[in-house]
C-alpha cells in the first residue's frame, strides 16, 4: 500500500548537486570560499525544493508501505515482517507472552512503514538469514551499542559500518555465544547487505534489495528502491521503470526483447526485474 499520490514531478530525481556560487563581497567582487552561513542557506533551500512535492516532508520518512508491500520490497514473508514491526504473542508454560516489535513503524496507527523502515528490515534480514539470531538478542545488542555511542536507531546509521557497528556485533556474538569464526561470518554477511545501501550524507538514499539473482550481489545493483522515484516502488535503476510494470507486460504475453527495446533497457535488466518480482 503506497501513500497519497504526489505530483508527477516527484517521480523525477534532481540531477547531481547544485553548484555553489561564491558569495559577493562588499567591494562587488567575490569571496573565494563564501561564508559558511550562506552555504548552509543554500543547502537549506536545495533541501526545501527537493521536498516541496511531498508537502515539505522528507519522503524517506513518509508512511507509504503496508506490511505486505514492505515484505515484498525486502523479499521476506509478510508474517515475518509483521512480527518484526507489530509484534506477536507466543506461548510459554506460565501463559502467553507478547513479543515487542523491533522496528518502530512510521505510522503505527495505520500500520504503515517508511523507506527508512525498509532499511531497518533489510539489515535485520542480514542478521537473521544465515545465523537466525534471535530478535531479543538483536534488540539487546542494539540498545547496548546505541547507549554507548549515543546513537538513535543504529540500523539506519552509517555508523553501523564503523566502531558502533563493531561493538554491536561483538555484543551480539556474546549473547548468542558465537565462535570467533561465527562472528566473522556474521560480519561478512552484514557487510554484504550494507553495501546494498547508498547514502546521501548521513541518510540512506537508495536500497538495492537482496533477492536470488544470476549476478554477484555486490556488483549487480540493477533493481533499486528510491523514495524519490516512482513513489518508492521497486524500479530498474538505469531508467526508473517499475519492475511490476515490466512483469505485468511479460505476463500479458509481450516479448522480453521488445520490452527491452521499448524501455531502452538491456535484456539482463528485464531478466533481473522478472527474478526480483518472482522472488518478492
Amino acid at each position: 500500500m503506497i501513500g497519497a499520490p504526489v505530483p508527477a514531478l516527484a517521480g523525477l530525481r534532481e540531477g547531481g548537486h547544485e553548484a555553489r556560487s561564491p558569495s559577493r563581497n562588499t567591494a562587488g567582487g567575490y569571496n573565494e570560499m563564501g561564508s559558511s552561513h550562506k552555504l548552509w542557506d543554500t543547502e537549506d533551500r536545495m533541501t526545501q525544493r527537493k521536498f516541496e512535492p511531498y508537502g515539505g516532508r522528507d519522503p524517506r520518512t513518509l508512511p507509504r508501505y503496508g506490511v505486505s508491500e514492505a515484505a515484498r520490497c525486502v523479499v521476506m514473508p509478510p508474517a515475518t515482517i509483521r512480527s518484526w514491526v507489530i509484534g506477536r504473542e507466543y506461548p510459554r508454560q506460565e501463559g502467553p507472552a507478547y513479543f515487542e516489535p523491533l522496528v518502530r513503524m512510521a505510522d503505527e496507527k495505520r500500520h504503515l512503514l517508511s523507506f527508512e523502515n525498509l532499511i531497518e528490515l533489510h539489515t535485520i534480514k542480514a542478521l537473521r538469514t544465515e545465523h537466525a539470531v534471535r530478535l531479543k538478542d538483536i534488540r539487546t545488542a542494539l540498545k547496548y551499542a546505541e547507549d554507548q555511542f549515543h546513537i538513535d536507531r543504529l540500523l539506519l546509521r552509517k555508523e553501523l559500518r564503523t566502531a558502533a557497528g563493531s561493538l554491536f556485533l561483538d555484543k551480539l556474538g556474546e549473547l548468542v555465544n558465537l565462535s570467533k569464526s561465527g562472528q566473522l561470518s556474521l560480519k561478512t554477511i552484514l557487510d554484504r547487505y550494507l553495501v546494498r545501501i547508498e547514502w546521501e550524507g548521513k541518510s540512506p538514499a537508495r536500497l538495492f534489495p537482496v533477492y536470488p539473482s544470476f549476478g554477484d550481489l555486490a556488483e549487480r545493483k540493477i533493481i533499486a528502491i528510491d523514495p524519490f522515484i516512482s513513489f518508492g516502488h521497486p524500479i530498474v535503476r538505469s531508467k526508473g521503470i517499475s519492475t511490476s510494470v515490466i512483469v505485468s507486460r511479460i505476463d500479458a504475453g509481450e516479448d522480453p526483447d521488445s520490452l527491452a527495446s521499448d524501455y531502452d533497457l538491456d535484456r539482463d535488466e528485464i531478466t533481473e526485474a522478472i527474478l526480483y518480482e518472482r522472488a518478492a
